[in-house]
């Protein structure tokens, strides 16, 4: 075999032996990080558990059997039941599916408006930023709850609404990371190389500009997961995102918050389940930043 094609097989394995090569690292930084790795495992048994929750869950949790309304957590029933017979340890684990499903289309949703929002604004300058930012700022000027209460109040209740209110409040903190990761992007020295060597705009928005904005645009997201769930539960609480009989957790302590001073579990087992899961998210991201991020690096 000559060696003009053995050379994309070098390439190839050399990109392979990096990729693998930097493992080691990341782990012996995710090993030094206890709170960090603890998040990562926690949320890895929740996506466990939203992907094979028809298999994990011991009972179907739109079931319902009156004659076992009220029963405290115990062995048969880990978290109660409801006011309806419902297993609670069964509907949060339903639950957990359609928190996963939520944040993560909402991140589909904002991650690219916002890196293309600030990417742009950042490179091009001048009257498009000026713009663009202006919008950004109105938007931020609102409350984020307020604002997704409107837009879903306005559109209607469901999951797939709610899911469309969150986005539009969520983007533009992304798009002022972005913007200002260009700003810094776009004055080191192999953008200027590239432009000297005849780079189209385009070509250096797309190849050398937004590539590097995208590790600090991740992490922020997964900062962002947290409001995201605090707001998609409180939407569900207020009757505006996933509609009954749906396990979804904020609709939960809504119909369980009447019965809070005889039946405790009702409303504080999925209030709970908000709070872990908000809290791993926070403890991914900080994790995320000190591993994508060196300048945020410990030593």
């Amino acid at each position: 075999m000559s060696a003009q094609h053995l050379m994309p097989q070098r390439k190839s394995a050399a990109r392979a032996g990096g990729v693998f090569a930097g493992l080691p690292g990341i782990w012996a930084k995710l090993s030094r990080e206890p709170l960090g790795l603890a998040g990562f495992i926690i949320l890895f048994i929740l996506v466990f558990c939203a992907l094979f929750a028809p298999w994990l869950a011991p009972f179907d949790p739109a079931a319902q059997n009156l004659k076992a309304a009220f029963l405290p957590p115990s062995l048969a029933h880990l978290a109660g039941t409801d006011e309806f017979g419902r297993d609670i340890f069964s509907r949060l684990v339903f639950g957990a599916r359609i928190t996963i499903a939520t944040i993560l289309a909402v991140s589909l949703i904002v991650g690219p408006i916002g890196l293309i929002i600030g990417v742009v604004s950042g490179f091009v300058g001048g009257r498009t930023d000026t713009v663009l930012m202006r919008f950004t700022d109105i938007v931020l000027s609102f409350p984020s709850l307020i604002l997704a209460l409107a837009f879903a109040a306005a559109l209607g209740a469901g999951l797939e609404t709610a899911i469309v209110a969150i986005s539009l409040t969520s983007w533009p903190p992304i798009a002022r990371l972005a913007r200002a990761e260009a700003l810094i992007v776009r004055h080191t020295d192999y953008v200027a190389a590239a432009r000297l060597y005849g780079a189209s705009p385009l070509r250096l928005l797309l190849l050398y500009i937004a590539p590097m904005c995208i590790p600090s645009v991740i992490v922020r997201l997964t900062l962002n997961m947290a409001g995201i769930i605090l707001t998609a539960a409180a939407l569900g609480f207020l009757g505006l995102g996933a509609q009954p009989p749906a396990p979804e957790w904020g609709a939960m302590i809504s119909s369980g918050r009447k019965f809070m001073l005889d039946h405790w579990w009702v409303a504080v087992m999925p209030g709970i389940a908000i709070l872990v899961t908000s809290l791993v998210f926070n403890l991914v991201g900080d994790t995320l930043r000190d591993l994508l991020d060196p300048r945020h690096g410990r030593s």
